[in-house]
């Protein structure tokens, strides 16, 4: 049996370097080779954490070290001024990454995985990487102009299934779910076309191909064309790997396949590698803040992110617990923004993935769907521990969805959290015998959300072309009608009821704790109908329960896209901190 201390000296190291963070698996005894992945961007950079972390393991067993990192101004990494040198920033940066990687591991060889637009920085940069050996280029952007375009129209479709106003879209610049694309990379890209390459690179390539994409067949027999030695292998499961974050499936054969393609173009004399000396805690400088990534936690190693203030600690510390499957930084990298914008108010936070999110590792023997389980309040007690071993005093939990759900239950159950934010909780009280993976898919709506959409010209116009599923529209709004017009009769009976029963009792734990609790509403939220169902709408019964308080905010969606709204949960959370 592999044992916790096996778990994490086989887990990524932290790194950092040039204002970027990464994560570095070294191996003992290895190949004169090694992998740097190249991410893509924004939604699909959240999708495809998980994925790098597979693939990762499997390089590993083949003996290869690997570095993934993220990008200047996205994820960990620091925010550059890119109006010095636009693209080309991005382009240095994996070029500096692979000389990072090569003075980390001491191998002469290294290939370049990326995916999406990953994949077109990796090619781009590939005459000015030493010792290339190969790149897999993996669902890859020929087009920076047809990106763009095809970026911008999913970025309406997203807005559209947020239920987002048109008042509350982000209509400057490139932008998706909160991600904004910088003005000078967006340019940069505008002039970026694989199909025009002069001359082809001078190692293997391996396209990962989707079956939908002609774009991914045409690039391969361009790169034929020009002499590449290219092969290609088909990109199975690469639409449920990027439709969402919260659904994302690996397709772990396929990641196997890729890293195996590495191994199998890899010199293959063994021997020891050698690896240089790794800091024990890599600390990113960010002017008012300073971030350190961490590994901790009693069942598997846990990464995380530790931010402190340059000026005075002061306040709680606020620990933000991730929503579903989403990487600790966040839906539009919401929660790395909130944490260093707290940082200037003193507050020190921390963020983290829970087992088998992003790139935490799973805990031996936890269930493959770790949502409602036990395994996020366990994680949650260890980055308490990990708090109070800092020196930590008091502390406050935030998050949102899922992540709401176990700051309460985490309020609830634990005496060392002083207070708790949470936004859009979606239920208090979880029945082990539901199917989270239904609920994932299929989140019914609030009542007024379906009344606003019906009046957006988007909405008549999916009507028209038959993309809304009515039946399923119809059963959620007579589900929330029922509730609604049962609302009354359900303050008395729900009381009797084993969920009422603990919803009730839960709160009561927290009132007789003294310990504050913020409530915070999308005002269209499905949640808020829960809520509604045991405190009444306008939140006059949640009076009975001491320090409870409850705040609404209009035209944000579940997962406060809008920046007014992730600027108005910032700022509930920094005032509940600031009370200690």
């Amino acid at each position: 049996m592999t044992s916790l201390q096996d778990h994490f000296s086989e887990a990524a190291v932290p790194v950092s370097f040039s204002g970027m963070a990464g994560l570095y698996a070294p191996v003992r005894d290895g190949v004169d080779a090694a992998v740097l992945f190249v991410s893509p961007w924004a939604l699909e950079d959240m999708c495809v954490r998980k994925f790098w972390r597979v693939m990762s393991e499997r390089l590993t067993k083949h003996g290869i070290a690997s570095l993934r990192f993220d990008l200047p101004g996205t994820g960990d990494s620091l925010d550059p001024d890119f109006s010095e040198g636009g693209i080309a920033l991005w382009e240095n940066a994996v070029v500096e990454a692979t000389q990072t990687l090569r003075r980390l591991s001491g191998v002469s060889r290294i290939f370049l995985v990326g995916q999406g637009l990953g994949a077109m920085l990796a090619m781009q940069v590939a005459a000015r990487v030493e010792g290339l050996a190969g790149i897999a280029a993996l669902a890859p952007v020929t087009s920076g102009r047809f990106f763009l375009r095809e970026l911008s129209a999913m970025s309406r479709m997203v807005d559209d299934s947020l239920g987002l106003s048109s008042d509350y879209r982000e209509h400057q610049g490139v932008s998706i779910a909160g991600f904004v694309l910088p003005d000078e990379i967006a340019s940069g890209l505008r002039g970026v076309d694989l199909m025009k390459m002069p001359l082809a690179p001078a190692c293997p390539v391996l396209i990962g191909e989707r079956a939908s994409r002609t774009s991914d067949s045409e690039f391969f027999a361009f790169l034929a064309a020009l002499g590449t030695d290219v092969e290609r292998f088909p990109f199975d499961g690469y639409d449920a790997l990027t439709a969402n974050p919260a659904v994302s499936v690996v397709p772990e054969a396929f990641a196997h396949a890729v890293a195996d393609w590495v191994a199998g173009h890899a010199p293959k004399e063994c021997g020891a590698v050698v690896n240089s000396p790794l800091p024990k805690a890599p600390s990113l400088d960010g002017g008012h803040f300073i971030e350190t990534a961490v590994r901790f936690g009693d069942r598997s190693p846990l990464y995380g992110v530790l931010t402190r203030p340059a000026c005075e600690p002061k306040g709680a510390t606020v620990l933000f617990l991730s929503t579903a499957y989403d990487r600790h930084a966040g839906w539009g990298r919401a929660t790395a923004t909130m944490a260093r914008d707290m940082a200037r108010q003193g507050i020190v936070s921390l963020r983290f993935d829970n087992a088998n999110v992003a790139d935490s590792p799973p805990a031996p023997g936890a269930p493959d769907q770790v949502l409602y389980t036990d395994g996020p309040q366990r994680d949650l007690s260890s980055a308490l521990d990990f708090l109070k071993a800092q020196g930590a005093g008091p502390i406050v939990v935030a998050g949102r969805c899922s992540g709401a759900y176990v700051a309460f239950q985490g309020a609830v159950e634990d005496g060392r959290v002083a207070g708790a934010a949470i936004a859009n909780p979606p239920l208090f009280h979880w029945n082990p015998d539901n199917d989270v993976d239904a609920r994932l898919r299929s989140t019914p709506r609030a009542l007024g959300d379906y009344g606003q959409r019906l009046l957006q010209m988007s909405t008549v116009s999916r009507l028209l072309k038959g993309e809304i599923d009515l039946i399923g529209a119809f059963l959620n709004i007579s589900r929330a009608t029922c509730r609604r017009l049962f609302a009354p009769v359900g303050f008395f009976i729900r009381h009797y009821t084993q969920e009422g029963r603990a919803v009730h009792a839960a709160f009561h734990a927290i009132a007789e704790r003294k310990a504050p609790l913020s409530l915070f509403y999308s005002e269209t939220d499905p949640g808020l109908d829960h809520f509604a169902s045991y405190f009444g709408a306008d939140g006059k019964r949640l009076g009975e329960y001491g320090m409870a308080t409850f705040k609404t905010v209009a035209n944000a969606d579940h997962n406060l896209t809008p920046a007014c709204a992730r600027d108005a949960f910032r700022d509930e959370v920094q005032a509940l901190a600031l009370r200690f």
